[in-house]
């Protein structure tokens, strides 16, 4: 067990002396290499000296780089895509409450007019924004309004987002766009993602009922109706479940 040494400790016996001329010498050992290593490190860096002076200027000019860009570029282009969202969305708001004339309110909110930009200028000259993602939903579903469903699906598929409503319905146009181009397979897809987008009042009875639909029609009667039976059970105030029985007795008699 070793021994405190006091200051100014003067061994007694020859063995506490040999002890301490040991200690000592290992003492001297471990500063003699921190000091060889200090050396080193120090030769290193004094050698390296401009290449580790160049990796922090290099990083320091890409954060400084990163931020500029936040402040100065991307949060003003966000602001005037939003602002330039107003215009179009006017127009497309008017052409799903008009019972006449939708194509053209389609067609100025999508092209834009008077100098003003549509949705289609905005996500060109505003990609990466949100603006220009929200634009991608509002142009296709400008084109399936328009029985456009080529155009509708190269938008919608363009479109990324969590929110519960949006991204159900994005989903749910897209499978009503491959349900007009006679691509039942691909539309049963698209409305399956939609009602598992998010489980609402409002888009999962609507989906549920139209993946139903779209697999009664393509025989497979035991998922239309699983599909339908769960209307019935957990979305029964829902305007899916209106006639939900009936589809429900035509689906049962091949479950």
């Amino acid at each position: 067990m070793a021994t405190y040494k006091k200051r100014g400790f003067k061994p007694k016996t020859k063995v506490e002396a040999q002890e301490f001329e040991e200690q000592e010498s290992t003492t001297a050992e471990v500063f003699s290499s921190l000091d060889e290593g200090a050396s080193r490190t120090e030769e290193w860096v004094s050698k390296n000296q401009n290449y580790i002076l160049g990796i922090i200027g290099v990083v320091a000019v890409a954060v400084l780089g990163y931020l500029a860009y936040n402040q100065f570029v991307l949060k003003p282009k966000e602001a005037n895509a939003a602002n330039e969202m107003y215009y179009p969305q006017q127009y497309f708001d008017q052409a799903l409450n008009s019972t006449t004339a939708k194509d053209s309110l389609f067609t100025l909110a999508l092209e834009g007019a008077e100098g003003k930009y549509g949705f289609l200028d905005i996500i060109e000259e505003y990609s990466g924004t949100k603006a220009a993602n929200l634009a991608n939903y509002s142009a296709g579903m400008s084109y399936l309004n328009m029985n456009k469903y080529q155009e509708a699906i190269d938008y919608l598929e363009d479109f990324k987002s969590d929110d519960a409503i949006l991204g159900a319905l994005a989903k749910g146009g897209l499978g009503d766009a491959f349900m007009q181009l006679d691509q039942p397979s691909d539309a049963l897809g698209y409305y399956e993602a939609a009602f598992k987008h998010s489980n609402n009042e409002y888009t999962t009875p609507k989906f549920l009922y139209k993946a139903g639909v779209t697999a009664l029609e393509m025989g497979n009667k035991s998922k239309a109706f699983e599909y339908f039976q769960r209307i019935k059970d957990e979305f029964s105030g829902s305007q899916a479940a209106t006639s939900i029985d009936a589809f429900i007795g035509i689906a049962k008699t091949g479950a």
